[in-house]
């Protein structure tokens, strides 16, 4: 799996967000519309990458339904705001006995931006974790990642998204592609706040 370590501050509180699919499929859990209806938006910097959070309410990761965004490139996609960038699979992402890098296939893992969606409230017993496979994030403002940052327009986010999502356990070896894969759309906005540190991307 990737990992921002969790060293710095992060922010806390509201923002606006939603995050939604007309079909969500997760083996053994889900099967049907899904809204996850996000009250709670945290950005954690370390360095030149980021981790945001669009989840519903502010319990910890383990027990909660959330979206995860991990930036690895902040500096490249500041510089390119109102682009649409690739969404691909992190190269640590594989299921058990598939090498490292097996599931970024033709697309590669190469995107300066990995999402993953965790529904470990709505499916707690099956440790739940979706993956972006394909799909676009566009980027209109991108906090600068500065946690002394007093200039206001460069501590919002904003994006939206539309991106195929996927469990890596789902993967066809014989195909070279995960099965049962679901389209999530949705967007966030909010200011960086000073908080606490966050959690690592699942």
């Amino acid at each position: 799996m990737v990992a921002i370590p969790a060293a710095a501050c992060v922010s806390v509180g509201e923002g606006e967000g939603d995050v939604t699919s007309s079909h969500l499929f997760a083996r053994d859990c889900w099967d049907d519309t899904y809204d996850l209806k996000p009250d709670f938006f945290a950005a954690d910097p370390f360095r030149n990458q980021m981790e945001i959070s669009v989840q519903r309410g502010s319990d910890l990761l383990e027990v909660s339904d959330g979206l995860s965004i991990l930036v690895d490139d902040v500096e490249a996609i500041r510089q390119n705001l109102g682009t649409a960038v690739n969404v691909t699979l992190p190269k640590g992402v594989a299921p058990p006995g598939i090498p490292e890098g097996t599931l970024c296939a033709a697309s590669g893992c190469d995107s300066p931006v990995h999402i993953a969606l965790y529904l470990l409230e709505s499916c707690h017993t099956q440790n739940t974790v979706l993956y972006a496979t394909s799909g676009t994030i566009t980027f209109d403002d991108l906090f600068d990642g500065d946690l002394n940052e007093k200039d206001a327009d460069k501590k919002f986010t904003k994006a939206t998204f539309d991106i195929t999502v996927g469990d890596p356990r789902d993967f066809d070896p014989a195909t070279g592609v995960i099965a049962n894969t679901s389209q999530i759309t949705g967007s966030f906005e909010f200011f960086f706040q000073r908080g606490q540190p966050a959690q690592p991307f699942p």
